[in-house]
């Protein structure tokens, strides 16, 4: 793999902006006592100021804005970008294969859409005529409201990735199933494939979808490689039931989040000129342009009870469902002390499956993501595919400008393959 013209070694950005954008990837790793909410206007869906006004329609491309309702009541917003510019490759009388995105963690739907239409994947999909739907999880921007409670509310914020599993996952699933009359394709960046991952061990979704992608996959993070992440993942789950749960929402805009990396950075052997680098691994192929449209999009809010449980994940060293800690607790809600396990090796072994992986990545890191193949050994061989790329970390694979040449092809071909 040859280093291309737009890499940028160490691409250096101030603490700040590097907190920012370093979000953008798998955040285990944030702490933060949150002390007020941001001020966010409530998007209905249908009118102008949606991604779809934003990103897509002044590229030439066709857009729809669309919302779901989930069980447990939050309205998500979803992007829908039928055929390419110009047609696309799908005839204007019918959409062509559908194929639902789903974003990580601390970020909503604008992170596909960062760079140009021959990099970013939505445009690409679109151009070679798949009908692209665009997810946003619950807190995000675009999917900030509810049919009875208010974002201020801490009720609101009152969940973990387990309820994107249960509920945001399989509404948004069925909507596209509903809407398009097909089995959608699934692909998942990070939080992304974790939540994905998850459903699929419980059964979920699986006969809703032809095949599911999966860009740097977590179902690990024992072995997360990058100190500061490390430190404050531990931070997270040591002070997490004293100081934390009482902020719901957790957003990564706040001053604490600078002030707390600022302080870390202080620390021997912490390396805060490359302190994105030193989150996500040092990445292969980043668009700067991006990076800077990035900043004007992201990061999203969450709940504090999401960033507890990953932080729970990096500590146990295995998948399971939100700790109480408390065993009256986890009796309450799982009928046992502990909380159960999501078991990688009950994913349906005939459910198709593409995972591409980083040798630089430190949140999905190489080890992490052996162990997920080991647990899908029993997988029938002509429904995995593999691909592993040495040379890229977390962010080269959705603003990394070689993406569509190392990961994308590759993964269409994969797609194609269960048309």
């Amino acid at each position: 793999m040859g280093t291309t013209a737009a890499h940028r070694p160490g691409l250096l950005l101030s603490p700040a902006a590097a907190v920012a954008l370093a979000l953008l990837s798998l955040s285990t790793l944030r702490l933060a006592v949150v002390v007020g909410a941001r001020v966010v206007q409530p998007y209905g869906g249908g009118g102008g100021g949606g991604p779809c006004a934003l990103a897509v329609t002044p590229l030439g491309y066709p857009c729809e804005e669309h919302q779901v309702t989930t069980a447990d009541g939050y309205i998500l917003s979803l992007q829908r970008i039928p055929r390419g510019r110009g047609g696309g490759g799908a005839s204007s009388s019918r959409a062509g294969q559908p194929v639902l995105l789903q974003h990580g963690v601390l970020v909503d739907g604008m992170s596909w859409l960062l760079a140009s239409p021959e990099e970013s994947l939505p445009f690409i999909l679109a151009d070679r005529g798949f009908d692209v739907w665009i997810a946003n999880n619950r807190g995000t921007r675009w999917s900030r409201r509810h049919v009875s409670l208010d974002p201020s509310s801490r009720l609101y914020w009152n969940w973990s990735w387990d309820d994107l599993v249960a509920n945001d996952l399989p509404a948004m699933v069925d909507f596209v199933n509903t809407q398009t009359g097909q089995k959608p394709h699934y692909v998942g960046h990070s939080m992304g494939t974790l939540v994905a991952l998850a459903a699929f061990s419980e059964g979920r979704v699986v006969d809703q979808l032809k095949s599911a992608a999966l860009l740097t996959p977590v179902a690990y993070l024992a072995h997360i490689t990058t100190p500061i992440g490390i430190l404050l993942a531990k931070a997270f789950v040591g002070e997490a039931l004293s100081d934390l749960l009482g902020v719901a929402e957790f957003d990564p805009l706040a001053p604490p989040v600078t002030n707390l990396i600022r302080a870390f950075c202080r620390r021997p052997g912490m390396n805060c000129y490359d302190l994105l680098g030193s989150i996500t691994g040092k990445n292969y192929c980043l668009n700067s342009s991006a990076v800077d449209v990035f900043l004007k999009y992201e990061p999203q809010p969450t709940s504090t009870k999401t960033m507890v449980h990953f932080a729970q994940t990096v500590r146990d060293g295995v998948l399971t469902k939100y700790d109480y800690v408390l065993p009256e607790r986890n009796i309450a809600s799982y009928g046992q002390t502990e909380p159960p396990v999501y078991q990688m090796s009950g994913i349906p072994a005939g459910f198709p499956l593409f995972l591409s992986y980083g040798g630089r990545d430190s949140l999905a890191d190489p080890f992490d993501v052996r162990l997920l193949l080991q647990d899908l050994r029993g997988h029938d061989r002509d429904k995995l595919t593999v691909q592993y790329l040495d040379q890229f970390a977390h962010l080269d694979f959705i603003i990394g400008v070689c993406a569509k040449d190392y990961v994308y092809k590759d993964m269409i071909a994969f797609l194609n393959r269960f048309n």
